[in-house]
């Protein structure tokens, strides 16, 4: 009898050990954070025009696209051409070492382009750069 208590009462008494489990959760957790933040996108696909003294820009903190229709996406939003200048302001208050590119279409009209520019600088950011492709040799 006195075996068949104790392995009644271990029984009742083994749990399972849920911190290996959590700190594994809590560090994925972490890494999605950290990966996901890094990555800023436009929320729009362009096709950039191709350049021979085209740089890659190791960091851009606020990216301004175009597409060739001449709608202008910040933050994967659609924004008029009258809040590019308040929608930059506020996310160069946010990070002020960031820099400004902008990511036209290559059917993208010059005038909305040069507006575009225009707002940017209005803004107070006279470093806006225009992304460009490479050009295959």
């Amino acid at each position: 009898m006195r075996r068949k208590s104790s392995r009644a009462s271990a029984e009742k008494n083994a749990e399972l050990d849920m911190t290996p489990m959590l700190d594994i959760v809590f560090i994925m957790l972490i890494f999605f954070i950290v990966t996901s933040s890094s990555v800023k996108e436009s929320g729009l696909d362009v096709n950039r025009p191709q350049a021979q003294t085209a740089e890659k820009l190791e960091q851009a903190h606020i990216i301004v696209a175009i597409s060739s229709a001449g709608e202008i996406w910040i933050d994967k939003k659609n924004i008029d051409m009258r809040a590019v200048r308040a929608n930059v302001a506020r996310l160069h208050a946010e990070n002020p070492l960031g820099s400004v590119v902008i990511t036209a279409d290559r059917e993208t009209k010059t005038h909305v382009l040069v507006s575009v520019m225009d707002q940017i600088r209005l803004a107070g950011i006279s470093n806006a750069s225009i992304a460009t492709e490479a050009e295959s040799q």
